[in-house]
């Protein structure tokens, strides 16, 4: 299309398959909008998606999102009679299945909407043929993938081929695993026209994708501020406004709840990001480099983003089955819970020498009060999860482990929801691996039955790592206090692969000459307890007044084969928060 003189309206609908399900109706329905968006493709979804198909993987090929088509169909007309673009990866593994399931629809209504859906991202199939070729090797370590059994294998595609759909006159475009940020920078090139060279352009719209991918974490969800918030209810979905020079605002639909703030955005950004290079297949967008302000009411205003060019290679999500997990929560009560859970803790032992499962955790959660005024008061959370090569192992620990409850502990009761689940689940682990942009097959299929292919990025590099960021030298502020850090600072973690990502900010600008020198990678490994195996890298983002802190190696041996409790580290940052620490009394309100 000619280029448009105004931004572009990027409303998004879905953080994850299976998010709110009226928010694609209140993208539709309510203030106007361009485009809407949705992603279903969160690395520890699809995780799960391919457990429920390990004992018939090739259903798993026919799968896409029929949570998202009961969300489109009754809203085909108002997309067609507004005019409204719709763009989302809810094609999952399937996405010719759901562009024809969507064109099914749209004929049943007498709609001409034209459907079209973007391939390439499935590497099932050439898989060994890829790892032969010295391709899917771990993106962090370089070290070869040796699993024979594979379940799913997809790369992240870029933005050109939703681009080039939406060019073609396509009102909705269906893929499967595409970046993030494609979602939002095909759309964004299509409105505006912009050219593959248009790095600082493509950067832009890349950081606004990053802020409204997970729909209501950028209004005032999960957000360590929501205090502060006069409705923190049910945020709204966020809404992206793209101009033509890459700058953009994010904001949010009048009436809804939550908020747009310049520490609502900071949160986001600050989610999820490597360091200070945001690789993406189109572009390298460098983080240091945007400027955020207060622009009216709900409405943060983003410039500066600075590009470059992308990587030669691009991310690759493997799944395979690591053996089965099984867990059980049990719930000592009262006196002596620590004694109470060290015979728990032998009774596990006991079941384990007769099936001997390769991994046993107990994570006890909370302590009784003293003189508990109700019975929950008095009661601590225990998981006890288990792993092992084969069901059978998992299943004999878990009931032979609870056959002791009437000679255990007294007290002993178990979560009786559990009781038809202890048989084992598929443990489905995640690599994340790199294959060549040029080897990908990234094509477009239109309504009329053309099928295009999308080139790769005609200028790559190869990625040699993440910039170094000095750490700012300690400074003395005078007397201090002591009280928990969250009192001055705000957080929020997210997963990536087998890591832990940690942003951590100052809301009051005062407080960041401070944060940067007493927030060491070292003090924050004493903070969190953080195991000496676990690397720690840090990185200063003074445009955001804060520190992006990768755990590597937090969540062995990825996200979502991993036997913790909080499984993919959302929690940890309210954690660091909650821990005391001295902190100048000048700079306390």
């Amino acid at each position: 299309m000619a280029a448009m003189a105004r931004p572009v309206r990027i409303a998004n609908f879905s953080g994850a398959m299976g998010d709110r399900f009226s928010a694609f109706e209140e993208a539709v329905q309510g203030d106007p909008v361009d485009v809407v968006i949705g992603d279903s493709m969160a690395e520890i979804t699809m995780s799960m998606v391919v457990a429920g198909f390990h004992e018939n993987r090739e259903a798993r090929r026919g799968f896409f999102s029929e949570f998202f088509l009961r969300q489109l169909r009754p809203q085909l007309p108002a997309v067609a009679a507004k005019g409204i673009k719709v763009v989302t990866n809810a094609g999952i593994y399937h996405p010719a299945g759901l562009a024809e399931a969507i064109r099914a629809e749209v004929a049943a209504l007498g709609l001409s909407l034209k459907v079209a859906y973007v391939t390439g991202d499935d590497l099932t199939d050439t898989a060994k043929d890829l790892i032969a070729d010295g391709q899917l090797n771990h993106l962090e370590t370089g070290a070869p993938l040796e699993i024979d059994d594979l379940l799913a294998v997809n790369a992240y595609l870029g933005g050109w081929g939703i681009k080039t759909a939406l060019d073609e006159g396509a009102d909705i475009v269906i893929t499967g695993r595409v970046a993030d940020a494609s979602l939002v920078t095909g759309p964004a090139a299509w409105w505006h026209g912009w050219q593959r060279g248009d790095l600082d352009r493509i950067a832009g719209a890349t950081a606004a994708a990053h802020i409204i991918e997970c729909g209501p974490q950028a209004t005032g969800g999960n957000f360590a501020g929501f205090t502060g918030l006069a409705d923190n209810t049910l945020p709204g979905f966020p809404i992206a406004e793209v101009a033509d020079d890459g700058s953009f605002v994010i904001t949010k639909r009048a009436g809804d709840g939550g908020a747009v703030t310049v520490d609502t955005v900071t949160a986001q950004l600050m989610y999820e990001i490597q360091g200070p290079r945001y690789l993406n297949p189109d572009v390298t967008w460098h983080t240091d480099s945007i400027t955020l302000a207060q622009d009216g009411p709900d409405r943060v205003r983003v410039t500066g983003a600075r590009g470059s060019a992308a990587s030669e290679t691009t991310k690759v999500g493997v799944n395979f089955q690591r053996g089965y997990r099984g867990a059980t929560w049990l719930f000592p009560t009262g006196l002596d819970v620590d004694a109470k859970i060290d015979v728990l803790k032998a009774q596990a032992e006991r079941a384990r020498q007769d099936h001997p499962v390769d991994e046993l955790h107990f994570f006890v959660c909370g302590q009784p009060v003293p003189d508990p005024k109700d019975q929950w008061q008095a009661t601590v959370a225990v998981q006890v999860t288990a792993a092992a090569p084969d069901r059978a192992t998992v299943s004999g620990f878990l009931n032979q482990f609870c056959s002791y409850g009437l000679g255990s502990i007294p007290g002993f009761y178990i979560d009786m929801t559990q009781m038809y689940s202890m048989g084992g689940q598929p443990r489905i682990d995640y690599w994340p691996g790199l294959v060549r942009q040029a080897d990908l097959h990234h094509r477009v299929h239109l309504s009329d039955g053309r099928v295009l292919d999308i080139a790769p990025p005609p200028d790559t590099v190869v990625f040699t790592g993440q910039p170094a960021t000095p750490a700012s030298p300690a400074a003395a502020f005078g007397p201090t206090s002591t009280v928990p850090f969250g009192q001055i600072v705000y957080a929020r973690t997210g997963d990536k692969g087998a890591n832990a990502n940690l942003g951590v900010w100052a809301p009051d600008e005062a407080a960041w000459p401070w944060l940067a020198g007493f927030l060491t990678a070292d003090r924050l490994r004493e903070l969190l307890g953080c195991p000496e195996a676990v690397e720690i890298e840090r990185y200063e983002q003074p445009n955001l007044h804060g520190i992006s802190f990768v755990l590597r190696g937090y969540f062995p041996p990825s996200g979502s084969a991993n036997l913790a409790l909080d499984q993919i580290g959302k929690s940890l940052g309210e954690f660091l928060r909650a821990r005391h620490v001295d902190v100048p009394t000048a700079l306390l309100h």
